[in-house]
C-alpha cells in the first residue's frame, strides 16, 4: 500500500476497521451486542458463534486447553460458554479473530513481519500476565484486565499490517529510544501508536478501562496499574533493553503489588509461559511461540548501568608499578591497611574490574565482613556485606580452606553450584568473581574478591593468574610486615 495520505490517528484507524482487517472489526461489533452480565445473552452468543465454524473449532480448544477441564471434555459451543462465562468467549472470541487476522499477512516485509508477530505474542502475554495478577478479582474483572493488556498495544500492532512504506520507514528506526521513535511516528504517521490504540478501541467499543489506562497509564488505581506492569513486563522479557537493576525493580514493583514476594512471582511467571504456549496452540498460533521468552538472564540485558573500560594497556607495566610500590612500602609503613587498600586500588584499574573488595573474617571465624571496595575507576564505594562461613560449605570458606584463590564464571557451573549459597548467589548474581584468600604466616585472615558485573565481560585465565600472583605478593607482604611488628 503505498502514497497513504499521513494525516491522523482517524486516517490509520480507518483503513484498519475497514480495509485490510474486516474480520476482526465485524466480530468486534458482533460481540457488542451482547451485555456481559446478562445471562440471557449466552444462547444468542452461542449461536452467532456457530455460525463460524473457525471461531467455534478455536472456542473448544481453548477451553479445552484450560487445566481445569481436562477430565471432562467439552464438545458444544453453549457447554463451553456456560462454563466459561461471556466475557471469557467473547475475550476467546476476539483473540482468536485478532491472531487469525494478523498472522494471515504473510507477505509482508520479512523484518515487519518478524515485529508483528513479536507485538502478537508479547501483547497475548501481557494480557495472561495481568489476568496473574490480580487472582483475588472475580473472573469478568480478570477477563477486562486481560482484553486491555492484550490490547493496551494494539495500534502498534495493526499498523505493521496497513502501514505500507511509512512501516517500512519506522521499522528501520525501532531501534530508537522510546521518546525519540515516538516523536518519528507523530512525524511520519500523524499520530504515535498509543493515540492509534485509543482510537480503535473506541471505534471496536472494546473495553472502558483500556480507554483509562490508555488515557492515564500512571495512574494509581490498582486496575491500571495491572495493565501498565503487565505490559511492560511482557515487553521487557521480549526485549530487555533496560539494565538488570531495572528489571529486579520491575519485579519487586509487581510482586508488591500481587502481595507475593519476587521468588513466588518468578515462578508463577514461568509456569504461565508454558501455559501461554499451550493456549497460542490452541488458537491456531503455534508461530507465536518462539516469541514467548523466558525471563532475561543477566548477560541479555542491554542497558546496564556499569560501563566497562578497557583494560589498561600497560597492564604488565602498571603490575609491576604495584609490586615495586608494596616492596617500597615495607620500609616506610607498618600499616597492614595501607599495603591492602594499594593492592585493591590497583586490581580495579589495572584490570578494570568494578567491585575490589577485602572481606576480614569477623565474629570468632564464623563470618567474613567487608571492609573495604574500589570501584573501576579506583574510588573507593561504601559497601557494607557480610557473610556466613558456618552454616554451609561456600566458596569464600573453600578459598580459604584450601589456601587458593579461585575463578567462579557462572554460579550455576556444576564445580561451584554446591558451594553457592542465596546470599552469595546474589552477591554474584550480576558475573564473574576471583576469590583470594589473605593469609599472614599460613593463616587466613580473609579474602579479595574482584568482579565484573556484565555476564558477557569474562574473566580471563591470564587476568586470573595475575591478579592471584599480585594477592600471593601482597601476603607475603602482610606476613613479613607480622614478624617486624613483633
Amino acid at each position: 500500500m503505498k502514497d497513504l495520505p499521513q494525516t491522523s490517528a482517524e486516517h490509520w484507524v480507518d483503513i484498519i476497521a475497514k480495509s485490510e482487517l474486516p474480520a476482526i472489526t465485524s466480530t468486534a461489533k458482533m460481540l457488542d451486542k451482547f451485555n456481559n452480565d446478562d445471562k440471557s445473552s449466552l444462547p444468542k452468543l452461542s449461536q452467532a458463534i456457530l455460525h463460524d465454524q473457525a471461531l467455534s473449532s478455536c472456542l473448544l480448544k481453548v477451553a479445552n486447553s484450560v487445566q481445569h477441564f481436562s477430565v471432562n471434555k467439552v464438545n458444544t459451543v453453549s457447554r463451553a460458554a456456560v462454563i466459561l462465562g461471556i466475557r471469557s468467549v467473547k475475550n476467546i472470541c476476539l483473540t482468536s479473530k485478532l491472531v487469525e487476522g494478523l498472522l494471515s499477512n504473510k507477505e509482508l516485509n520479512p523484518k515487519i513481519y518478524h515485529q508483528l508477530t513479536q507485538s502478537m505474542a508479547s501483547s497475548f502475554y501481557a494480557g495472561l500476565l495481568a489476568k496473574m495478577m490480580a487472582p483475588q478479582y472475580a473472573e469478568d474483572t480478570q477477563e477486562e484486565l486481560y482484553l486491555a493488556a492484550m490490547l493496551y498495544r494494539i495500534g502498534e500492532t495493526a499498523f505493521w499490517i496497513v502501514g505500507g512504506e511509512s512501516a517500512e520507514e519506522l521499522i528501520s528506526h525501532n531501534d530508537m529510544a522510546t521518546e525519540s521513535f515516538r516523536q518519528k511516528c507523530i512525524n511520519e504517521i500523524g499520530c504515535d501508536f498509543s493515540q492509534l490504540s485509543t482510537e480503535l478501541v473506541k471505534t471496536w467499543g472494546l473495553s472502558d478501562l483500556l480507554l483509562k489506562a490508555l488515557d492515564k497509564p500512571k495512574s494509581r488505581t490498582i486496575e491500571i496499574q495491572i495493565i501498565y506492569f503487565a505490559d511492560k513486563l511482557s515487553n521487557t522479557i521480549a526485549n530487555p533493553s533496560c539494565s538488570a537493576e531495572e528489571f529486579q525493580q520491575l519485579l519487586t514493583d509487581i510482586a508488591k503489588l500481587t502481595g507475593l514476594n519476587v521468588r513466588q512471582l518468578v515462578l508463577k511467571i514461568e509456569h504461565l509461559r508454558e501455559r501461554a504456549n499451550k493456549l497460542l496452540a490452541s488458537y491456531g498460533a503455534s508461530a507465536l511461540t518462539k516469541h514467548i521468552k523466558p525471563l532475561p538472564k543477566e548477560g541479555d540485558f542491554q542497558g546496564n548501568k556499569y560501563q566497562v573500560l578497557k583494560p589498561n594497556p600497560e597492564k604488565e607495566i602498571n603490575l609491576l608499578s604495584t609490586y615495586s610500590k608494596l616492596n617500597t612500602l615495607l620500609k616506610s609503613s607498618t600499616d597492614l591497611t595501607e599495603f591492602i587498600q594499594l593492592t585493591l586500588q590497583a586490581m580495579s584499574t589495572i584490570f578494570a574490574f568494578e567491585h575490589c573488595s577485602l572481606f576480614l573474617v569477623v565474629d570468632d571465624k564464623k563470618a567474613i565482613k567487608s571492609r573495604f571496595t574500589y570501584d573501576i575507576t579506583g574510588k573507593q564505594s561504601d559497601i557494607n556485606t557480610k557473610f556466613s562461613l558456618v552454616r554451609t560449605n561456600n566458596v569464600f570458606s573453600y578459598a580459604m580452606d584450601n589456601g587458593q584463590a579461585i575463578l567462579v564464571k557462572d554460579r550455576q557451573e556444576a564445580k561451584w553450584y554446591q558451594f553457592i549459597t542465596g546470599e552469595i548467589a546474589e552477591f554474584m548474581v550480576k558475573g564473574s568473581v576471583i576469590i583470594c584468600p589473605i593469609k599472614v604466616a599460613q593463616t587466613p585472615i580473609g579474602v579479595i574478591t574482584a568482579q565484573v558485573f556484565q555476564h558477557d565481560k569474562e574473566i580471563s585465565s591470564t587476568d586470573f593468574d595475575l591478579c592471584s600472583a599480585l594477592v600471593e605478593h601482597l601476603n607475603l607482604c602482610l606476613t613479613m610486615l607480622s614478624y617486624k611488628n613483633k
